[in-house]
């Protein structure tokens, strides 16, 4: 008499289109994948129950056909969910059709039990061979963006330097020009914004040359007070201010100070000051600006806060990439640049953005910025 088993098989042998058939009727066939080549699939995973079942094969075969299937998947752009979901409803139909065999579930239970080691045997190895291939595509993908980035910085900083070459020249003597017109001629209309737009390119053009040195850290490095840089640079983006109606509020202590490149740190905080006030266009009323520091003896953390609209959280995770911008006349350099020059200060810059305010967040520890200058400094 044929053990249980071997009744089993037999069936599944004798009805094995039937089941098949039934089994495609419910699969999910997205229009990228070809019906055949599924049910050719599911044949050949039907076939491997059978031998398991006999215990003519091992995991290791099951292994071969899973990397197969899940190579295939992932060729034809099948979401993971409807492939496991395909592979679940074949299980679904062997067990529909078990009361056909008219077996005593005591008896049938070791047998579903086999079955279903089998099909969660083939789906691990699936379900990881997917997700291996999914993450090599993924880290493909990142190198060519990465290289993508890496080739368009390469041409704006060979860009940047003949256009610097260029054009500061003649802009150095623009603004001594009016320099010398504002002596001559206090009282002359005109001259102080003239020489305000004329510092707004001039810094504009320091964002193209910073990338297109690459950014070693500049050598000239010094103690300063925080506070006295952050009134010199309201000061110099007071028309800014004024025009875009915007209240800011100072709170920082005189002793605050910071190590570093005073040019570069200006460069930072201004960058993120005109962000605030551009962002702020947007709101009818009450426009703010809140710049505050705190310090202890290991760290000095700086915030620039706004109240304008949030920051979409899809742009929030890429703001600080290059050509990444929320303006739509924007470069996508600035806070790329701010990026820079803080962690060659040996900081961390973060950004939080809601619907109440958008927060840029810079933390320096004291101790590393001396520390690594004072090697660079000492090069022959």
């Amino acid at each position: 008499m044929a053990s249980i088993e071997e009744m089993m098989c037999r069936y599944l042998e004798a009805n094995e289109e039937r089941l098949l058939s039934y089994w495609m009727e419910q699969v999910i066939v997205s229009p990228e994948e070809n019906a055949e080549l599924i049910y050719q699939n599911g044949k050949e995973m039907y076939r491997l129950v059978l031998l398991y079942l006999r215990k003519q094969i091992n995991k290791e075969q099951i292994r071969l056909l899973s990397h197969k299937v899940a190579h295939e998947r992932v060729q034809a752009g099948v979401n993971i969910g409807d492939f496991i979901l395909n592979v679940s409803l074949g299980r679904s139909a062997i067990f529909h059709h078990l009361y056909e065999l008219l077996i005593p579930l005591e008896h049938l239970q070791p047998i579903i039990n086999t079955i279903n080691d089998c099909f969660d045997i083939f789906l691990h190895y699936a379900v990881s061979k997917y997700t291996e291939y999914k993450d090599h595509d993924l880290e493909e993908k990142k190198q060519f963006i990465q290289q993508t980035h890496k080739d368009r910085l390469t041409i704006l900083g060979q860009m940047s330097a003949s256009f610097v070459h260029e054009f500061r020249n003649p802009l150095t003597s623009v603004m001594g020009f009016v320099k010398l017109l504002q002596r001559e001629h206090p009282n002359l209309k005109y001259l102080d914004i003239m020489q305000h737009e004329l510092e707004q390119l001039n810094f504009r053009i320091s964002q193209f040359l910073l990338i297109s040195r690459r950014g070693e850290l500049n050598p000239s490095i010094e103690s300063f007070p925080l506070r006295t840089l952050t009134d010199q640079i309201l000061e110099f983006i007071y028309p800014s201010i004024a025009y875009g109606d915007v209240e800011v509020e100072v709170q920082i202590e005189d002793t605050i100070t910071l190590n570093g490149n005073r040019d570069e740190m200006k460069q930072v905080i201004l960058n993120l000051i005109l962000n605030s006030i551009d962002a702020l266009q947007e709101v009818p009323d009450h426009k703010r600006v809140k710049i505050e520091a705190a310090a202890t003896d290991q760290a000095v953390t700086l915030t620039v806060e706004n109240n304008g609209p949030a920051i979409p959280s899809e742009m929030l995770i890429a703001i600080f990439e290059p050509f990444v911008t929320t303006k739509d006349l924007g470069t996508g350099l600035g806070l790329f640049v701010c990026k820079q020059i803080v962690e060659k200060h040996g900081g961390t810059i973060h950004c939080d953005s809601t619907d109440e305010y958008t927060r840029f967040t810079l933390y320096f520890q004291r101790q590393l910025i001396p520390v690594e200058l004072s090697c660079k400094s000492c090069k022959p």
